[in-house]
């Protein structure tokens, strides 16, 4: 892990680049879930002791086709006190099904919704599994969401919300662990999903709108 750090101490090393001081964090590898648990406790001290590397801004470009049909790319991001990239841009397409007036080019923006709560529930598990001591051997999940178009189509009386009325998640967890702990992992991943937090919390929604 590299990060923005002070005077690097033992196991560390430290190097000026472009006015940003780094910090190195060499551990041994041990990998449990997929996960490198010495890198993860490393990277959590590295926060505990700089809190400012945990500041973190995410992006999306989108760009729209035709109809309904737009196109998102994921490539920078900012973290850590500095621009970052990923390491391969992605893109993909949201669509409408044929039903809702589209070309059904790709899942619409609201079933992506439903990726993001199950990944990160999901990647979540994973590493706090992984930091506990238990070996996972499936992990797998449903998710389902209820809308009702008439808040979406103006056709309620406003009683009728646009977005999701409900949104159920199944996991199916398997592992080297009772079905106790395994719950236990997953609600604590439930407590610490970013997803979760944006879905259930309310989350200022900024639109600037640029013409021209």
């Amino acid at each position: 892990m590299t990060a923005p750090t002070h005077r690097p101490g033992a196991g560390e090393s430290g190097a000026a680049h472009e006015g940003i001081i780094t910090m190195t964090i060499t551990t041994d590898h041990t990998d449990t879930n997929g996960v490198d648990v010495a890198t993860l406790f490393a990277t959590l001290d590295a926060v505990k002791g700089q809190p400012e590397i945990a500041t973190f801004q995410f992006r999306a470009t989108n760009t729209w086709i035709g109809g309904t049909h737009s196109r998102s790319e994921f490539s920078g991001f900012y973290g850590a006190t500095q621009e970052m990239q990923h390491a391969q841009r992605t893109a993909v397409d949201s669509d409408h099904p044929d039903v809702l007036v589209g070309r059904d080019h790709g899942p619409t923006p609201v079933e992506y919704l439903l990726h993001g709560i199950a990944a990160c529930l999901t990647a979540g598990l994973a590493n706090i599994a992984a930091a506990r001591g238990v070996r996972l051997h499936k992990v797998s999940s449903f998710v389902e969401g209820d809308i009702d178009l008439l808040g979406i189509f103006g056709l309620s009386d406003g009683s009728v919300r646009n977005g999701y009325q409900q949104i159920k998640v199944t996991l199916h967890v398997e592992g080297d662990a009772d079905d106790e702990t395994l719950r236990s992992l997953v609600e604590q991943s439930r407590r610490r999903s970013a997803v979760y937090d944006v879905l259930t919390n309310p989350t200022p929604v900024v639109i600037d709108v640029v013409t021209g």
